[in-house]
């Protein structure tokens, strides 16, 4: 018997990009950004919203979703994943960054983020590779550009990063990463207290990159310096950084204070659940960005996988080196969402938005993604009432189906 949720054509695989982006879905109910529509139609016209109401008829020809009494929201865009499915964006090849686009479909996800690291000196292919795979069809989530932690990050914070992939902040060095990734470096993570970093965020300033504070052992002085010359974003926020004291108050009270928005692992491992609560009273759910931190581990079952040639534990959804150093989540990203809502007592709406609208903003999309209205790209997640993933759809194309 078939589910109250279908697809209207071929089961079998069919090669990503052959089919048409026109479709219809039938009967759902729409939200995203304060908006909640009840039950609509939707249609999808060449990879975009094209119509949003209720009684609407399906044009001819088109694909068509049953979507009675399932949720259709803005798909997610994790900012900050490094591989998942057993493949890693380091593997620095096509294949790779095409099984981490299909696995991250299967958890509503859309667009993402290759997340890796630099190594001075080397030919860093893996950037080459990645920036040559930005925006093309890798049959699931679209690859939006690179998240680079590091080089220039300290040494005593440097968490799961290997010393090969730090260096002295460098203008040259800067030079050669945007040489590498051609024009798609759209976050780095940088610690505002070494010595010529400000000089580097205001660079990064100009060419569109967003400096992301993180892997930083900054005073509360040298945070807001970093702010000052045009940080705008947090990278996992707590981890890798100085905790908060009250003589000696750290980085955590210059974001606060801020207008920055932050990055968290709601996995309720990563951060305790009691401190995800307090950070969303703290911040609000409008600063917030859900990702999942995301290893080659993610889809994969419990066991030792290697990361930058040092071998990790994927256990319980949390993946650590054998000394305990925590170095990612195994976890899609509807599970952390699911947990922030709970953690953090946000409202369904407000959850959500973290992983779709939020960053959007930050990346500068949200003129395209991270909203359903008329004339944006037509990057869905549907789910059911529990927020679990039953169909991803990119540019109007099912590429996950549960």
């Amino acid at each position: 018997m078939l589910s109250t949720f279908y697809l209207l054509f071929p089961k079998d695989p069919v090669p990503y990009g052959s089919m048409p982006n026109n479709l219809f879905i039938k009967n759902c109910s729409v939200t995203g950004r304060h908006v909640d529509r009840g039950s609509q139609d939707l249609i999808i016209e060449r990879g975009r919203v094209a119509k949003i109401g209720s009684g609407l008829k399906p044009p001819p020809g088109f694909d068509r979703l049953e979507g009675s009494d399932k949720l259709v929201m803005p798909g997610f865009i994790d900012v900050h994943v490094q591989g998942a499915g057993g493949a890693d964006v380091l593997d620095g090849t096509e294949e790779a960054l095409r099984t981490i686009s299909i696995t991250c479909a299967r958890y509503g996800v859309t667009g993402f983020l290759a997340t890796t690291v630099y190594r001075q000196g080397d030919d860093n292919v893996h950037l080459q590779t990645a920036a040559r795979n930005v925006g093309k069809d890798l049959g699931g989530a679209r690859l939006l550009g690179i998240h680079l932690e590091g080089p220039f990050i300290s040494s005593a914070r440097r968490g799961m990063i290997q010393a090969d992939s730090l260096c002295p902040p460098s203008v040259d060095e800067l030079n050669r990463i945007l040489e590498l990734s051609g024009g798609t470096l759209r976050i780095m993570t940088i610690a505002p207290e070494l010595e010529g970093n400000l000089q580097i965020i205001e660079r990064l300033k100009k060419v569109g990159t967003v400096a992301s504070f993180g892997h930083s052992a900054a005073s509360y002085e040298q945070a807001l310096a970093g702010i000052e010359a045009g940080i705008t974003h947090v990278t996992h926020l707590y981890n890798a950084m100085p905790p908060m004291h009250h003589r000696d108050p750290g980085p955590l009270p210059a974001l606060v204070q801020s207008s920055v928005s932050v990055q968290v692992i709601p996995d309720g491992v990563h951060i305790h659940p009691a401190m995800l609560d307090l950070t969303c009273k703290l911040f609000g759910h409008e600063r917030i960005v859900s990702i999942t931190d995301g290893m080659q581990a993610m889809g994969l079952p419990e066991g030792e996988y290697e990361y930058n040639g040092v071998r990790y534990l994927a256990q319980g959804g949390t993946a650590r080196y054998q000394d305990g150093t925590l170095i990612g989540t195994a976890l899609g990203m509807d599970e952390l969402v699911r947990r922030l809502r709970h953690y953090g007592s946000l409202t369904r709406e407000q959850a959500l938005r973290t992983a779709n609208i939020n960053p959007a903003q930050v990346l500068g999309i949200d003129d395209r993604k991270g909203v359903i209205e008329v004339g944006r790209d037509a990057d869905l997640a549907v789910l059911d009432s529990d927020l679990r993933v039953i169909a991803t759809i990119v540019s109007g194309k099912v590429v996950y189906e549960r």
